[in-house]
């Protein structure tokens, strides 16, 4: 099973993301046509209603773009909550990687909803936690 981490839904709806942007969306479509599930991680859709939020509040975005933005990815993802083991396994994944405290429980959630790949540019390419991958989309990204 696949997640994607928030900086790569933000990326797909940035239309100053340049290479980045078309990356996230290559990606986007890339998952929908993969035989293995994607699921959207609670974390990672407050995390984006919270970037959006901020673009709201600059008069960089307005409330309907984030409400389309947040449903499209409602409809392409089925939103996985996280339930109160998560929070112990983030703090043993914390002690043992030296995770930061968001990405620890990120790595927690995959690990309990069974993601084995999280797209993400926030961890080191290629990374393994637990029998999660980390797999950067923007690896070879020049913007």
């Amino acid at each position: 099973m696949n997640a994607i981490d928030t900086n790569v839904l933000v990326y797909h709806v940035d239309e100053s993301a340049g290479a980045k942007q078309f990356q996230a969306r290559q990606l986007a479509d890339w998952l929908l046509d993969a035989t293995e599930e994607t699921i959207l991680l609670w974390q990672v859709a407050v995390e984006f209603l919270n970037c959006m939020r901020r673009w709201e509040l600059a008069g960089r975005s307005t409330r309907a773009k984030t409400v389309e933005y947040f449903e499209e990815f409602e409809t392409l993802y089925d939103l996985v909550l996280p339930a109160r083991p998560v929070l112990h396994i983030a703090l043993d994944l914390n002690s043992r990687y030296s995770l930061s405290h968001w990405d620890s429980l990120l790595v927690a959630a995959c690990i309990e909803a069974g993601v084995n790949t999280l797209y993400s540019e926030d961890m080191q390419d290629g990374a393994n936690y637990d029998g999660v991958r980390i797999v950067s989309p923007f690896r070879n990204s020049v913007a």
